[in-house]
């Protein structure tokens, strides 16, 4: 039977099944511990709900990959023989099970999909003790906006049964068409479409020269996470840099042990390499599925919300990039790009975390360039933050420029100010203790207004409200925020990508003009504003926590 012309859903088989609580996707999808989706029906489930909620008429084709995780090989079988029940007519799966977020996005956009399903669980954990993760991605290459994820959440409430088939599974390793219960299956290179993408956003003869000559020496981490192929593929074929340029390459199951987050605690060879006595020019490293990153110039960590207003600030250095349409970023986020926005006339909006909320200005033209303070930059390329994208617009600034990335960043500080920034972690707190902490805040909003706490004053107090300019939906709740006479802001949220408790957010931030106090130390400047921020939440009181488990 031809794949394209057969009946869906013609070697359907109907398995009984009975819900599970708790299949709601957060920010990114549906993250759970291993041993939570490998019960049975568990991931069918959940895959049936999101079938349910596409319907009938968006089942012509899908992307399917993941980050290389334990269990990514065997979901991906099983996915393919539901999809094929529920008559989709052709899947593309990347060699290997292997694709980045990012590059699932490119993939979606370039053939026209009816939408994507990616299988990670991003900067968690991996192995069989460690965690997983399912998020759909839409049309537009993006992850799905509140609207369906709500959908798939009340489709996965009333399941009585799913679809399947059987079938032996496909060959993942070699590239090429297969036929399964009447579907077609291609399997194709996961790195190719994605690199010649970014190959035609930046100037690959300036960063050839750069790095082939061995003048200019960097080092990428892929954490042996989803980035390795890419990057080794990008960074050392097509731009030549030395074999070696890119560490822990191979992606792996349980990430060799490691903890695939980009950030100074999780990425500690990397930033004691770029501290030691003959660091490279340039450090970076990505998360487990690809679209995080962390950049480090020769002594010294870049803040993510610095990155994103550098990147704005220079964007016309890069080919892609000559003209932009706006910026954007979430709340949480410094206002470091703020103030190149409005230097710069670009319009700028502010939303709550979560790429989904970008989705809509980048699909509506209103913006070029977004990012969150949580490792995440992107544009226009794809709909999902993209790491090695953002390590390739920092290369190609620091080519045209021709100046080390800790110049390019003094220089930034030096004209605009510097927003000093810094995020304190609190992971697997009670997840009572830490809702009755917000909870609080939120019931006292109103009152804080004129209270000093310690060194600070609070000027204003509100709860983080977001009305899409686009299509008018309205998201509330979205973080605490407090503002304080002296200028400084502090956040709070409760983060909704972690498996085991709850994880308390603290962001706080302060402006600094004067250019004889721009390299100061972030912690020791920030103290008054962390201090008077856990006085006002009672953080100890409702976590038992003296301390933050990661501070970036």
């Amino acid at each position: 039977m031809d794949a394209m012309n057969r009946e869906p859903g013609a070697a359907a088989r109907r398995v009984e099944t009975r819900p599970f609580e708790g299949q709601k996707p957060g920010t990114s999808g549906l993250r759970k511990s291993v041993r939570e989706f490998s019960e049975p029906h568990y991931l069918e489930n959940f895959i049936q709900a999101i079938f349910n909620t596409l319907g009938g008429d968006a089942r012509g084709a899908l992307v399917l990959g993941g980050d290389g995780r334990y269990g990514n090989r065997d979901a991906i079988q099983r996915i393919l023989r539901q999809a094929a029940a529920n008559g989709f007519r052709r899947v593309i799966v990347g060699r290997g099970g292997i694709l980045s977020t990012p590059a699932a996005s490119c993939l979606i956009r370039k053939h026209g999909v009816d939408g994507g399903i990616i299988l990670s669980a991003s900067h968690n954990p991996g192995g069989a003790d460690g965690d997983f993760g399912v998020k759909f991605n839409g049309a537009n290459g993006g992850p799905a906006p509140e609207s369906v994820t709500a959908a798939i959440h009340a489709a996965s409430g009333a399941l009585d049964h799913y679809l399947t088939c059987d079938a032996p599974a496909i060959d993942l390793d070699r590239d090429g068409c297969h036929d399964l219960c009447g579907m077609r299956v291609d399997v194709i290179d996961p790195v190719a479409d994605y690199a010649d993408l970014l190959e035609g956003l930046f100037d690959f003869d300036a960063l050839r020269e750069m790095l082939g000559g061995g003048r200019f020496r960097m080092r990428f981490d892929a954490m042996h996470a989803v980035t390795g192929p890419y990057a080794r593929e990008i960074l050392e074929r097509r731009l030549g840099a030395p074999e070696g340029t890119v560490m822990n390459g191979e992606p792996l199951e349980d990430f060799g042990g490691g903890h695939p987050d980009p950030n100074l605690v999780h990425a500690r060879a990397l930033v004691d390499l770029m501290n030691g006595n003959d660091p490279p020019a340039f450090g970076a490293a990505s998360d487990g599925d690809g679209d995080r990153n962390m950049v480090l110039g020769r002594g010294g960590y870049i803040n993510p919300c610095d990155s994103l207003a550098v990147l704005t600030a220079n964007a016309h250095l890069v080919p892609g990039y000559r003209t932009l349409a706006g910026v954007a970023r979430s709340m949480p986020t410094s206002r470091a790009v703020d103030r190149v926005a409005a230097a710069r006339e670009l319009p700028c909006y502010e939303t709550p975390t979560g790429w989904k909320f970008f989705g809509n200005l980048l699909d509506d033209g209103r913006i070029t360039l977004c990012g969150e303070e949580s490792f995440g930059t992107g544009s226009s390329h794809v709909r999902e933050k993209d790491g090695l994208w953002a390590v390739l617009f920092w290369l190609n600034i620091i080519a045209a420029r021709r100046q080390p990335a800790r110049a390019i960043l003094r220089e930034h500080w030096r004209q605009f100010g510097r927003d000093y920034f810094t995020r304190h972690d609190y992971e697997g707190v009670d997840g009572a203790g830490a809702e009755a902490l917000v909870a609080g805040l939120r019931e006292r909003l109103g009152g804080l207004p004129g209270q000093p706490f310690g060194e600070e004053v609070v000027s204003a107090a509100d709860d983080f409200a977001y009305e899409d300019p686009v299509d008018g939906s309205v998201s509330r709740g979205q973080g605490i925020c407090l503002y304080f006479e002296s200028g400084a802001r502090a956040v709070f949220r409760l983060s909704g990508t972690g498996t085991a408790g709850a994880t308390l957010r603290l962001y706080c931030e302060r402006y600094e003009r004067d250019p004889t106090l721009l390299e100061l130390d972030t912690q020791r400047t920030l103290a008054p504003v962390l201090g008077a921020a856990a006085a006002v939440a009672g953080i100890e009181a409702h976590t038992g926590r003296t301390a933050p488990d990661v501070i970036t």
